[in-house]
């Protein structure tokens, strides 16, 4: 009977060891596929930057994926940034004076700051209204268009965050887990 049951509370430490391993390596890898295991993320309206994919400019949410083994019988995911939920469960957020700034800022960022004549940096129209084909509105990018359309947002206006998980269950997770078990209880039971 002792036999047993350190075979058994070898099995748990091991496989929660392993599941913690495992699983992380998962979830971090859902950043490289833009999908929750097969369930693809929705894409970003205004995409200029091909260079990086989606939820990733700096890689904070990425590398803040944090695993820990809590007690005898569960792993615990998570991710201390305060964006992270949002981004995992997706909801709605209202703009605030602070953000229409920010945004102001990212779009003078982006277009190169003030124009030296002191007026901001936009699209120049012609008489009838359409854009004019010019080196100064071809610098101006869907990024931009982007930044600018967020910075004349209203205070109190709402922006729709899409759902892009990166962790949670999956049935493709429980296959994995599933896996792990039997994988481990045979090594240790035919031992």
């Amino acid at each position: 009977m002792d036999d047993l049951k350190k075979r058994v509370n070898r099995l748990v430490r091991e496989t929660l060891k392993d599941v913690k391993v495992e699983v992380a390596e998962e979830f971090d890898r859902n950043f490289e596929r833009e999908a929750f295991f097969n369930e693809k993320w929705a894409r970003r309206k205004y995409n200029d930057d091909k260079s990086r994919g989606l939820l990733v400019r700096t890689g904070n949410l990425r590398r803040s994926i944090h695993a820990e083994i809590t007690g005898r019988d569960s792993v615990v995911f998570s991710s201390a940034l305060e964006y992270a939920r949002i981004h995992n469960e997706g909801g709605t957020i209202t703009v605030t004076r602070k953000m229409k700034n920010y945004f102001w800022w990212r779009y003078h960022t982006v277009t190169g700051g003030r124009a030296a004549d002191g007026f901001s940096n936009r699209l120049q129209r012609r008489k009838d209204g359409s854009p004019r084909n010019n080196r100064h509105n071809r610098t101006l990018t869907a990024e931009a268009e982007f930044y600018r359309a967020m910075a004349l947002k209203k205070v109190g206006s709402k922006i729709t965050i899409p759902k892009r998980r990166f962790i949670s269950t999956h049935p493709q997770l429980e296959d994995l887990l599933k896996g792990i078990f039997l994988e481990n209880a045979k090594r240790i039971f035919e031992e």
